[in-house]
């Protein structure tokens, strides 16, 4: 079942916290398993089973790096071994980037790449934040063209942490 749909709520890349928190103890109070616990094992199951899809969906709709991903791939936009078309300027700034970390010497040299990738990171961000507010109120044609968009900033910012990945290892180098 679709997450949104079990709470009831529109889809959305900024639920409201509150409402989220607040539908996930109404419905873990009401598929307590505990509750259920002299009921036929057919009911207990389907209990377990709802108890289950409400962790998963508070879990998935609270955080917002899952939720992104989870909306695209609601959409199929997201693929486990897909291969998106990153745009040309990026993965130009990608390459040159993981040259520099392989040529790092010394830790103003892993400040440097690092404070450029933060700052990457921070455009990215923004771009992802301008697309996603409004996106509720959009019409079906628009959030599908704004969903390519997410889906985009999706793949960069999955490029983007293998990249925060090795200067993680690099900063064990030097201790930091």
């Amino acid at each position: 079942m679709n997450y949104f749909e079990f709470y009831n709520i529109p889809e959305t890349f900024h639920p409201d916290a509150a409402a989220l928190k607040k539908q996930f103890y109404a419905l873990s109070k009401k598929y307590h398993p505990d509750f259920f616990a002299n009921e036929a094992d057919e009911k207990q199951q389907e209990i377990l089973e709802l108890s289950t899809l409400n962790n998963k969906a508070y879990q998935t709709l609270s955080d917002p790096n899952k939720l992104s991903e989870y909306i695209l791939k609601q959409h199929g936009l997201v693929n486990e071994g897909a291969k998106p078309q990153l745009p040309a300027d990026f993965l130009m700034e990608m390459m040159d980037i993981n040259e520099r970390l392989m040529e790092i010497e010394d830790e103003g040299q892993l400040a440097s790449v690092t404070t450029e990738v933060l700052a990457i990171e921070g455009d990215i961000n923004s771009e992802l934040a301008t697309l996603t507010n409004g996106y509720e109120d959009l019409d079906d044609t628009a959030k599908e063209s704004r969903l390519n968009e997410v889906a985009n900033i999706y793949y960069r910012q999955k490029y983007l942490l293998r990249i925060k990945e090795s200067l993680s290892t690099f900063a064990a180098r030097y201790g930091r």
